[in-house]
């Protein structure tokens, strides 16, 4: 099992960089990163969160029964179990659809929640870890958790995305868990 990193940790600020999907070790990375993923209760993990600036993510929304999942693969609605867990190398996404709020949580920011505004539906493009290219869209919590590990990829925290009335109401705690140093 990986350590999570926590707010304050350069790594979570980084724009992690582009891996060749066939790379060995990303294997072993993603295998470590579901472990710790699981181990910490999350739906999603960002290589970033484990300190590892690599664009690789990995999501599993099964357990989430009272937060559905919709997957939509070539335009048909799919079993999101049968596609969980999800490894994705390199993924791009992109809006397709209306924005909605919801509650969201980070294993890199323990303790805080917030409710961020984001769009309902996303298409996805990424690859697997045998090079393959997946494309899919997304609704539900996937779209979210997708939109939030990405974000990771991109040196972007759910907290960067809060209202300003958000934002105060988890100020104090952020900025001591940050030490001050909120980037």
């Amino acid at each position: 099992m990986l350590s999570i990193v926590k707010l304050g940790h350069p790594a979570l600020r980084a724009r992690a960089e582009p891996v060749v999907a066939t790379d060995e070790s990303l294997a072993r990375l993603a295998e470590d990163m579901l472990e710790t993923m699981y181990a910490h209760d999350g739906c999603g993990l960002a290589a970033n969160q484990v300190g590892v600036t690599r664009r690789i993510v990995v999501i599993d929304t099964r357990e989430a029964k009272k937060r559905p999942s919709v997957l939509r693969i070539g335009g048909k609605t799919r079993p999101v179990h049968k596609h969980m867990p999800m490894i994705l190398v390199n993924p791009e996404i992109e809006s397709a659809g209306m924005c909605l709020a919801g509650s969201e949580a980070c294993l890199s920011i323990p303790g805080i929640h917030g409710e961020v505004t984001r769009p309902a539906v996303v298409k996805a493009r990424a690859h697997d870890l045998e090079g393959n290219v997946v494309e899919f869209e997304a609704e539900g919590l996937l779209a979210r958790a997708l939109q939030h590990e990405v974000d990771h990829l991109n040196g972007v925290l759910f907290i960067d995305r809060l209202d300003a009335a958000e934002r105060q109401r988890v100020a104090d705690e952020l900025h001591q868990m940050a030490g001050g140093m909120l980037g």
